[in-house]
């Protein structure tokens, strides 16, 4: 079994969390487009795989899932590179 320290793992969705609430916040002003729905997809799969598969690895100890792990986390730079872009184009 596998001892992880969930700090770093709550601060950081944390963050991700306050971002898809300012993408929510955004498109209920009426800035959609794109990089919007682009940045809210992003966080919405990327927290879901990067954190659930490191929930699931430190509760399962299934080793395989520390590899899906990163693909969460590229999600998530694309939420956060989408949502500096919408943010750059308004």
């Amino acid at each position: 079994m596998y001892t992880i320290n969930f700090d770093p793992i709550f601060s950081s969705g944390l963050a991700d969390a306050l971002a898809l609430l300012g993408v929510g916040l955004m498109m209920r002003q009426g800035l959609t487009g794109t990089p919007v729905n682009i940045a809210a997809l992003g966080f919405i799969v990327g927290t879901a795989i990067f954190s659930g598969s490191l929930y699931l690895l430190a509760a399962s100890g299934v080793r395989v899932l520390g590899a899906i792990t990163p693909i969460g986390g590229v999600l998530l730079i694309v939420g956060w590179a989408a949502l500096l872009w919408s943010i750059a184009r308004s």
